[in-house]
């Protein structure tokens, strides 16, 4: 008998938060690898912010996903069957690859990856995405200078932690937003920030002024909406504001809340940028190298959030996000 391939497929757009009913729960065929392609199970799942995003029927850097479409996302496979003479049967590759239980692919823009090197989840974090994002959006957008002070909201989360981390390789003061004192704790006691501010204090404003006395040369933003406002006056003389994402926007059913205090850029002689990582995709394996090289040193912590079960815990996994649930990359293992 064959396999059933197991899918999530987008059902409708969501109008501010994702409902159940946004989702469907699909079995399809499990499909066979022709010439030139391999066949695999899904090992792991990537859950990412930029998601959202992509459900929306808007411009944007990627097309939406389609109505009725596997949802998007990058996964960590193990090669079942193989007629591709770059993969063997056991071999785990990474790739966008999609919700689904059972893939089969040519390995174009696909990157296989050593289990013994590093843990499978890890290529989706400090390995992967995030990383990527992290060491080019603070490095090349940002263009840190030794001995400068760095400013990083969602500093919990899998793109900001490693910002911080990389910032602190670099020689760099590090100062990261968190929400919850644990989130804050861990920044300061395993991570190496220099000082953590949690969001939700009464006195956040206040704390974000003592911790920055002065100033901050580059701010790397992941969450928008009005801590975005405040770290626009904190910024130093030619500070860089590098713009990754907005989370606390992305499931508002009002437009987008734009920077107020945008005019800090003028007096400070400041720039705001955004970027995309795919735009640094020749890249990747450069950034991966060094990245890798610093976890091996001890200089780096890799932490991921994993969450076991199966293709149809996606929906309610991803939600963790919005949450603000998770430590580090989040993951979902398919068990």
């Amino acid at each position: 008998m064959s396999a059933t391939n197991r899918q999530i497929r987008l059902a409708a757009r969501p109008q501010g938060e994702i409902k159940p009913t946004d989702w469907e729960h699909v079995d399809a065929p499990a499909g066979a690898p022709g010439e030139g392609e391999v066949a695999g199970v899904t090992r792991f799942i990537s859950l990412d912010p930029a998601m959202r995003g992509w459900l929306n029927d808007v411009r944007s850097y990627v097309p939406p996903v389609a109505i009725g479409e596997v949802m998007r996302a990058g996964s960590v496979i193990e090669v079942t069957e193989s007629n591709h003479p770059d993969y063997a049967v056991g071999d785990h590759v990474v790739g966008m690859f999609g919700v689904q239980s059972h893939v089969v692919t040519d390995g174009k823009g696909a990157l296989k990856v050593d289990a013994s090197a590093a843990p499978l989840a890890t290529y989706l974090g400090a390995l992967g995405m995030p990383g990527m994002t992290a060491y080019f959006g603070l490095l090349d957008v940002g263009a840190l200078g030794e001995g400068e002070t760095v400013l990083v909201s969602g500093a919990a989360g899998a793109v900001g932690s490693m910002v911080g981390q990389i910032a602190k390789v670099k020689g760099a003061r590090v100062i990261g937003i968190a929400g919850g004192p644990e989130k804050c704790a861990l920044l300061t006691d395993e991570l190496g920030f220099d000082a953590a501010l949690d969001y939700r204090a009464d006195d956040f404003a206040a704390q974000l002024r003592a911790a920055t006395p002065d100033r901050v040369d580059v701010y790397f933003d992941n969450v928008g909406g009005e801590i975005l406002d405040l770290a626009l006056t904190r910024l130093n003389m030619r500070a860089r504001v590098v713009i990754c994402g907005a989370i606390s926007q992305y499931n508002n059913e009002t437009a987008v809340r734009g920077p107020a205090n945008y005019l800090s850029l003028l007096v400070s002689r400041a720039r705001m940028e955004g970027f995309i990582v795919f735009d640094y995709a020749r890249r990747y394996r450069e950034a991966a190298a060094e990245i890798a090289g610093w976890i091996a040193e001890g200089r780096m912590v890799t932490k991921e959030t994993v969450v076991r079960g199966g293709i149809d815990d996606f929906p309610e996994t991803l939600q963790m996000l919005f949450r603000g649930d998770n430590v580090g990359k989040l993951v979902l293992e398919v068990a």
